[in-house]
């Protein structure tokens, strides 16, 4: 099988990386400054050609969008949140998201069940609503939505869309103290993309399994 992830250069994504490869599978990862990984900037659509472009004619079994920013955490109400975070952050978390799906979608025609998943959080949901870091919330909320779109109109491609809170995890966005490891919720989302098919497109997950609220 053939997958891959962007933001595979740490954290969650490289955790990703290294489970796939583990069990055998053709592991791609991508980093905005490529080095040892493929190179993709997400906001730049000439990046994602000559990406495409790279990866040839094979066929894609799986994509995996996982980069990401948290740029606001912190930020104070009053005189915080500026204008240009949420530009960048929406590029990012959001039109990267789309951008890295239309690039890859001629790949993933080609493969027999194709699979989409896109990495928000539990802080895309309106039932988790503590305020604070608007913008991330927002953008993970946009990505979320995005996804339960794109598994309507993908339907008649046989390309299941599944949508993932990879759990509170210890990286350098989660936090020393967060919940789990990034072992712990690579392999929990592995099981979750690959239970993901025409039955379940569209879902929103945790990363162990259960139904999470929108």
């Amino acid at each position: 099988m053939r997958v891959l992830i962007t933001g595979a250069n740490r954290g969650v994504g490289a955790a990703l990386l290294s489970a796939y490869a583990a069990r055998g599978d053709e592991a791609l990862g991508t980093a905005r400054g490529g080095g040892d990984l493929l190179p993709l900037e997400v906001t730049d659509p000439a990046s994602h050609r000559a990406l495409a472009d790279r990866l040839g004619d094979a066929p894609l079994d799986t994509l995996i969008c996982n980069a990401g920013v948290y740029p606001d955490k912190g930020q104070p109400l009053d005189d915080g949140y500026p204008a240009e975070m949420w530009a960048q952050t929406f590029a990012v978390n959001v039109t990267g998201v789309f951008l890295t799906v239309q690039a890859m979608l001629p790949a993933l025609r080609r493969a027999q069940a194709p699979k989409i998943a896109i990495i928000s959080s539990q802080m895309a949901s309106s039932t988790r609503a503590p305020g604070g870091s608007y913008i991330y919330r927002a953008s993970k909320a946009a990505a979320l939505n995005l996804g339960r779109n794109l598994a309507v109109d993908f339907k008649r491609d046989g390309i299941a869309v599944g949508i993932y809170h990879p759990g509170w995890v210890r990286t350098d966005m989660g936090g020393g103290s967060a919940d789990i490891s990034t072992d712990e919720a690579a392999s929990g989302l592995v099981a979750r993309i690959d239970a993901l098919g025409p039955d379940t497109t569209g879902c929103f997950e945790t990363w162990d399994g259960r139904a999470h609220p929108y």
